[in-house]
């Protein structure tokens, strides 16, 4: 039988220690990961070994050379330009022939069984047969979902948590059949888990994935790297470590000298011809490469150093990984998760504080501290982006050196002279973090032009008129202590998860584009974009309606900055506005969340006491609102959603009407009664906006799962300034008082709970929720939505936090809570294991 090995991948999250070796050559316990891989191949009886390369692949060829020296077979094909994981393999399939193969990947480290994986794939005559393992977070891999008999039905490549049916991953570990190559053309890009795959599943051919015991891991970053040298040094992969074991999990190399007076604890490995002097300590879980000299008194713990480096006196490594040539001098100190790339050298006495990385031949000064390489104490490993952008601790977690960096990430996917449109809000350490966003743009040859303080709407209209890309930076609408910064396409929208993962690859393995002196980019302030945006507002509006209304309005502005804006075009409208905290004030926006209640209860007393025809409370960033009616009753969540409903279907023949999967099914009471049509959507607020971008006008209306207006009729984005007026205009045009028109709403009952559930449960959780419910009446727009006799109940990993959010709603509130306490029950059982 024959191996393809994958071998070709850059292994970017592996920067900088891959930035000059291929990943696959990375050193787990002194050996290169794909010869863990070779050597597992060959304990199977596989031989005759095909290797795809691409990224340095002399390396790998210089490495392994024919095979004889590893006791196989080897062979090389070269991609010239990456073909997919299918594709890479169809350029072997005249060294395969006509026989059934493995495909493994040579850059993970495993030790299943594969006799056990080829024997279930030839007693079940499949075509392909994928390995599949239970992980604690499915996000980073494809999701596969089986039948009882193992059967294949479901890939899912990356999903989000809303599409995290189970937690059985895809390894890239394949039993294939030869009648695979049908599905390829030669030279042509496939993948196997996009494409191949599907094609199979589409002609009824049999593929199956089993459950394999034992090890895998991708090592898809530089924490699971560091992890997967601990797993092999203690034994929790079965592995050959290179070396004599002197004692138990103590492996010493040929030529290697240990001091009298030096003390070796294991798990530990000591490489070839390694120098270790007088009073040096190494702890567990540590390994020395090659022809390495550790200086006396020198003290290692928990920390990797690849071959030919040296460790002087005194210096202190702890929980890091060092590539090859490092010159560690006496006296330094590298702590937990810091990286120092190939040849770098590290003065006396210096200190490289956790989490650093140091890229190859990079100098550092005696006695310095090295500054902070991404922030202090990593927040996202893995994963930059939260739900609705990059998030963190003001000045503490979003430094200026980190924005600098996200700026230059931006800047570095974007092609040199295109333009973004940057914008804050009126905090002062939002003014320092865009100039420093800012200043990473133009290094990388980007063009800005800032419109400064500026509420969202507003400069997602600018970007979409004018610009190739956005930024925004404010408080956090949900924390006060902490940063958001947004990242817009060209629509104002949004950006999606493809365009995230490029900015987020480029930003941890700092790989900006450099930029000669006469092509940095170019800083301006656009002149009008308030005007514009006003322009185009009263455009969208029918402001005759509005005016001939005579309606007499309350808006409570909440300290932000859409008091620069809206009341200058509601007057040109014609509306009696009476304005509340129209002012910007730092510390009162801050303290906004805690104080909402207090503020719409003090709309209610205003709206009524003036006798106005309604009140509004903006938020502070002009994307959502609340409504006061008539009467002083407070309309917000679902009960606004329903009567903005009834306003839009009423007013617009045929109304297409977008609503969050959580919503009451009331709203489609309400459109049916109107023949307007209600469409689900996903929670998260990018999947809405470019529902809205794509339909424009053609999509009525649409609320955010946070209650978030658009109207797609202006803009495809959350604006609760056009909606103020929109609101307006559709009372205005009903005929009737806004108090009339609540009391028209029907009743709903819903529940909603948050289940609190450890990281690495969740798609187990959610496995085992999808399981249970025997595939009846479930919607899978986003989590899982189970019906239920009069009502439903909806699950959601939070896409942030380490919980679920539950919805339920019932013929009555004692039924719409009883559902949501019996799910939210069993993932509390499910929780404890």
């Amino acid at each position: 039988m024959k191996a393809v090995v994958m071998a070709g991948g850059e292994g970017s999250r592996l920067r900088p220690l891959t930035s000059s070796r291929p990943k696959p050559l990375a050193p787990v316990a002194n050996k290169p990961v794909m010869h863990h891989i070779v050597d597992l191949l060959r304990r199977y009886g596989i031989t005759e070994v095909v290797s795809t390369l691409h990224y340095l692949a002399d390396e790998i060829e210089n490495y392994f050379g024919d095979g004889s020296d590893f006791g196989i077979s080897m062979s090389y094909v070269v991609e010239d330009t990456p073909l997919g994981t299918a594709g890479a393999v169809k350029l072997a399939q005249s060294l395969i022939g006509n026989d059934r193969f493995v495909v493994i990947s040579g850059d993970a480290l495993t030790d299943i069984d594969l006799g056990e994986l080829i024997g279930y794939h030839d007693a079940r005559g499949a075509t392909a047969t994928i390995a599949l393992q239970r992980v604690a977070n499915p996000l980073e891999f494809g999701v596969v979902v089986t039948d009882e008999r193992g059967r294949i039905t479901r890939f899912l490549e990356k999903p989000s948590w809303g599409e995290v049916f189970s937690d059985t991953i895809n390894t890239g570990i394949y039993v294939l059949e030869p009648s695979i190559f049908d599905y390829m053309e030669s030279g042509k890009n496939y993948d196997f888990s996009r494409d191949i795959f599907p094609f199979i599943l589409r002609d009824g051919k049999p593929l199956y994935g089993h459950v394999v015991e034992g090890y895998w891991s991708d090592i898809g970053n530089l924490q699971q790297y560091l992890q997967a040298n601990y797993d092999a040094l203690s034994g929790a992969v079965r592995v050959e470590i290179p070396g004599t074991e002197i004692r138990p999990r103590v492996w010493v190399g040929e030529n290697a000298r240990i001091a009298p007076g030096a003390h070796v604890h294991g798990p530990a490995c000591i490489g070839r011809n390694v120098t270790i002097e007088p009073g040096v300590v190494v702890e567990e879980l540590t390994s020395i490469g090659s022809s390495s000299i550790v200086a006396e008194n020198a003290h290692l713990h928990r920390s990797i150093t690849w071959e030919d480096v040296y460790v002087g006196e005194h210096a202190s490594l702890t929980g890091c990984t060092l590539a090859d040539r490092v010159i560690v001098k006496d006296r330094v100190t590298v702590m937990e998760g810091a990286v120092v790339g190939r040849g770098s050298t590290l003065g006396s006495g210096a200190t490289v504080p956790s989490n650093i990385k140091l890229w190859p031949d990079k100098s550092v000064a005696a006695g310095s501290i090295v500054s902070m390489s991404l922030i202090y104490g990593i927040k996202w490993p893995g994963s930059l982006f939260a739900a609705d952008g990059v998030s963190g601790l003001a000045n503490i977690e979003v430094t200026p050196e980190f924005a600098l960096k996200l700026g230059q990430a931006l800047g570095s996917v974007l092609r040199p002279g295109q333009t973004v449109m940057t914008s804050r809000d009126a905090h002062p350490a939002s003014r320092l973090t865009n100039r420093c966003v800012i200043a990473g743009l133009l290094s990388v040859g980007v063009n800005v032009q800032d419109l400064r303080e500026n509420p969202t709407p507003v400069s997602r209209y600018a970007v979409s008129n004018s610009g190739d890309a956005g930024v925004h930076t404010g408080i956090s609408p949900s924390d006060p202590d902490q940063f958001l910064i947004e990242f817009f396409d060209a629509h104002g929208v949004n950006i999606d998860k493809a365009t995230e993962r490029k900015i987020e690859n480029i930003f941890f393995r700092e790989d900006f584009r450099r930029t000669a002196m006469a092509d940095v980019g170019s800083l301006s302030f656009p002149e009008r974009t308030i005007e514009t945006y006003a322009s185009g507002f009263v455009s969208a509006l029918k402001p005759k309606a509005i005016s001939a209304s005579n309606m007499r309005v309350v808006i409570d502005y909440a300290y932000g900055n859409a008091s620069l804006i809206l009341p200058r075009i509601l007057s040109n409208l014609g509306i009696e506005m009476i304005a509340l905290n129209a002012f910007f004030d730092n510390a009162k926006v801050l303290k906004f969340g805690q104080n909402r209640q207090r503020h719409l209860e003090q709309l209610s007393n205003v709206t009524t006491s003036l006798g106005a025809s309604l009140g509004i409370l903006l938020d502070q960033h002009g994307e959502a609102l609340s409504l006061v009616d008539d009467r002083g009753r407070i309309i917000e969540g679902s009960r606004l959603l329903a009567l903005l409903t009834v306003l839009v279907a009423s007013f617009v023949p045929q109304a297409r009407i977008a609503v969050p999967v959580m919503a009451p099914t009331a709203i489609e009471t309400v459109a049916d009664a109107y023949g307007a049509a209600v469409i689900r959507t996903r929670t998260d607020r990018r999947s809405l906006m470019a529902l809205a971008a794509r339909e424009g006008a053609a999509l009525s209306f649409a609320s955010g799962a946070n209650y978030e207006l658009i109207f797609p009729e202006f803009q495809p984005v959350f604006d609760s300034l056009y909606a103020s007026a929109k609101i307006m205009e559709l009372i205005a045009s009903a005929g009737h008082s806004l108090g009339e028109i609540v009391d028209g709403l029907p009743e709903w009952h819903l529940a909603s709970r948050r289940d609190h559930c450890p990281w690495e449960r969740k798609g187990q959780i959610m496995r085992r929720l999808l399981d249970e419910t025997n595939g009846e009446n479930v919607d899978l727009t986003d989590g899982i939505r189970v019906g239920r006799e009069g009502g439903w109940v909806l699950v959601i990993p939070d896409a942030s936090d380490p919980l679920f959010n539950v919805y339920a709603e019932g013929r009555s509130d004692d039924e719409a809570h009883r559902y949501a306490d019996e799910i939210s029950t069993r993932i509390e059982e499910l929780a404890r294991g």
